[in-house]
């Protein structure tokens, strides 16, 4: 079986080594030469709108995935005439446009913020008065790691904002005081058969993710049925093939703990790297499983898990590789400010233990 990738970075460079021992093969397609991935398959550097590279691409696939959601719909529709595409146009659709996706979780009765579009420096005045201050304007489309958004806190900081985003269409969204950051991995396969991970916990800086916590610290059945029930919607209503990660937030209502839906990623996601170390099988392994209908494995995670991402500089491997039971994974990137080169995952018969190896990691990033 040969799988086609779109996007060449690092997600897909794990979805490959996660397909190697199954027998499977794989063509990229993506605009930046050297991409990580490029050094395990056949890359193929092109525009997503370029069809004579979409027919090379196609050509002998058995079917086609994606790695992050950027990838043009279009390109997604045109591609479906050769064979499978997963997860489906209607799912990458959805999360390329806030707006879309929100009204998408509201329309599923899934909690989310309350927003509002935004295609004027009026029309944000007028709806800052609704949703009081701090708000957060966010552009509708393009951001990511913090990237295109601002916390609103008075009527300068909404001109300061409007002029940051470049009067682009954007979304106004009610700021929510949580406690943590939760994500929620599940996975569909083109069978039927559904699968769900234990919940995550997420630490962000400068928004970027830096550290990720499995199960979750202090998690509840409550809670994490709470989580799987709101992903099971999706999956159903989007009629879902692959992995789909949510974030929520999590917030106290009357001394019970409750979620609020963030946004959703239909593709393999950053909180989810753990689980190639920390869990019986990972996400990149069952989102192959379940693009090509084959039984999907285990989600259950062995103990303790953790991820440290490595944002713009790499330690000394040997000095990683001295912490008990951390296993390095560097993108064969070059390295520079804010940049994702690699992360490091932790696994632990004990929170304790577990804690211990995470502190003497991020020690060694300063």
């Amino acid at each position: 079986m040969k799988i086609g990738i779109l996007g060449a970075g690092q997600l897909g460079r794990m979805l490959a080594l996660a397909g190697y021992p199954l027998g499977l093969k794989f063509r990229f397609l993506d605009t930046a030469p050297g991409s990580p991935a490029g050094e395990l398959a056949e890359q193929i550097v092109a525009n997503y709108d370029d069809l004579r590279a979409l027919n090379r691409f196609a050509e002998g696939l058995d079917v086609i995935t994606y790695e992050f959601e950027n990838v043009p719909v279009e390109t997604v529709q045109f591609l479906e005439k050769y064979c499978p595409v997963f997860p489906p146009p209607g799912a990458l659709e959805a999360a390329q446009d806030r707006v879309v996706e929100k009204s998408l979780f509201v329309k599923l009765g899934i909690p989310t913020p309350k927003f509002y579009s935004i295609n004027s420096l009026d029309e944000l005045l007028e709806n800052l008065e609704k949703l009081q201050y701090p708000s957060i304007l966010k552009t509708r489309r393009m951001g990511y790691d913090g990237k295109g958004q601002s916390v609103i806190r008075s009527a300068e900081d909404a001109v300061i904002a409007w002029n940051d985003v470049a009067g682009v269409p954007s979304i106004l969204e009610q700021f929510i005081p949580f406690q943590r950051e939760l994500s929620m991995l599940s996975i569909r396969s083109k069978t039927g058969d559904i699968r769900f991970y234990p919940l995550v916990e997420n630490h962000h800086r400068e928004g970027i993710l830096r550290l990720s916590l499995a199960p979750a610290p202090n998690m509840t059945d409550s809670l994490q049925a709470e989580a799987e029930g709101y992903a099971l919607k999706l999956l159903k209503e989007l009629n879902y093939v692959g992995i789909l990660a949510i974030e929520f937030f999590e917030y106290e209502d009357s001394g019970n703990g409750k979620l609020i839906a963030n946004e959703m990623a239909p593709r393999v996601h950053n909180s989810g790297h753990l689980t190639q170390d920390g869990a019986v099988t990972s996400q990149f392994e069952n989102h192959l499983r379940a693009i090509l209908g084959l039984p999907l494995g285990s989600t259950a995670v062995n103990g303790y898990a953790a991820m440290v991402n490595l944002i713009g500089n790499v330690p000394n491997s040997e000095d990683v590789l001295s912490v008990p039971e951390a296993k390095l994974h560097l993108y064969g990137k070059t390295a520079r400010p804010g940049r994702k080169l690699g992360h490091i995952n932790l696994r632990s018969d004990s929170a304790e233990k577990l804690k211990a190896g995470v502190d003497s990691v991020q020690k060694l990033l300063g």
